[in-house]
């Protein structure tokens, strides 16, 4: 992270004795280590911050509704055009406790620069890990894929296994989501993303009442950390005393898989595209909430348009300071 010294040296009229240093000074030098990188991942790569990636900005990328960047360029415009970024730049710790031991100086912010491949939408999944348990997995893009069906079981297997040695133990929170893709022949996992188990993660086929009233399986050794869990099933037979870890594996919790079915009214998601509120000013969206401000805001960008607005300046007359917009 950049950033700039605070300079008192000030002279008694109010003027800096100083100025402060520029810190756009050291700004060459990461500039060329992103070239240097974009070059070394075969010259195409996706952005990402320390949570977020700027994916509501691909409206405005040089490949459209791509985050696809071949230049330094391309990267600081999604950065720039990204809400999603500026929430992590300026609202990291909202929805958390409070803590005098952490605050926003302390965050290091780190630019992730993943090699670009083109993914299939409809083999992204979200997973909803509560307790160090996945109580739910389901699809990220809200269309309907007949072929995933016949599928489910081996997603569901795969996913779990990939979670149990990568995550399970190694993540620091106990309850957060993840998203991953799976390329064919859908026996290997991509890890995408990993969320905050907080409401501003979108639960997707699932809601958060859902997700939080959900009972988790208690854990294989130790004692449960809730009063919801449920024991899993245990082996009635001594002859399967030795092998008591393999028939755990075997009784061991599948978390439900939620597909999107054809009947389903949300399967053609035509309505809207996603990320929609992100891709027109602020104003537009303000004024999209009531009619008379819709109305009033679309004949004042048809008379800007027709080059008929006049920009009226601070002066008390009509005519003091008045620019008149023409075609």
């Amino acid at each position: 992270m950049i950033t700039g010294t605070q300079n008192d040296n000030t002279t008694s009229d109010g003027w800096d004795s100083d100025p402060d240093p520029d810190p756009s000074l050291e700004f060459p030098e990461i500039h060329q280590q992103i070239k240097d990188t974009i070059a070394e991942l075969g010259g195409l790569v996706a952005p990402k911050l320390n949570w977020s990636s700027p994916k509501d900005a691909t409206w405005i990328s040089m490949t459209k509704n791509s985050m696809e960047c071949a230049t330094p360029n391309d990267i600081y415009l999604l950065l720039k055009s990204s809400d999603f970024i500026t929430h992590d730049l300026e609202h990291a710790f909202d929805d958390c406790a409070e803590s005098d031991s952490v605050t926003a100086q302390d965050i290091n912010y780190v630019l992730v620069l993943r090699k670009w491949f083109k993914a299939n939408p409809s083999c992204e999944f979200r997973c909803f890990v509560k307790q160090r348990r996945i109580i739910g997995i389901c699809q990220r893009d809200l269309n309907h894929f007949d072929f995933l069906f016949p599928l489910k079981e081996q997603l569901q297997d795969t996913i779990q296994k990939y979670f149990d040695k990568t995550l399970k133990s190694t993540f620091p929170d106990a309850s957060f989501v993840f998203d991953v893709y799976l390329p064919e022949p859908y026996d290997r996992v991509r890890l995408m993303d990993i969320n905050p188990w907080a409401p501003r993660t979108d639960p997707l086929l699932f809601s958060w009442l859902e997700l939080l009233t959900m009972p988790v399986p208690a854990p294989l050794m130790g004692v449960p950390d809730s009063s919801e869990n449920q024991p899993l099933p245990q082996s009635s037979s001594d002859e399967d005393t030795q092998d008591e870890d393999v028939d755990v594996e075997e009784v061991a919790w599948k978390p439900e898989l939620r597909l999107m079915r054809k009947d389903d009214p949300e399967a053609y998601n035509f309505s809207s595209p996603q990320y929609s509120a992100h891709k027109l000013p602020k104003e537009v969206v303000d004024a999209s909430m009531g009619e008379s401000s819709m109305r009033e805001f679309a004949d004042q960008w048809k008379k800007m348009m027709d080059g008929d607005v006049k920009l009226q300046g601070g002066g008390d007359s009509e005519d003091e300071d008045e620019v008149v917009v023409e075609p």
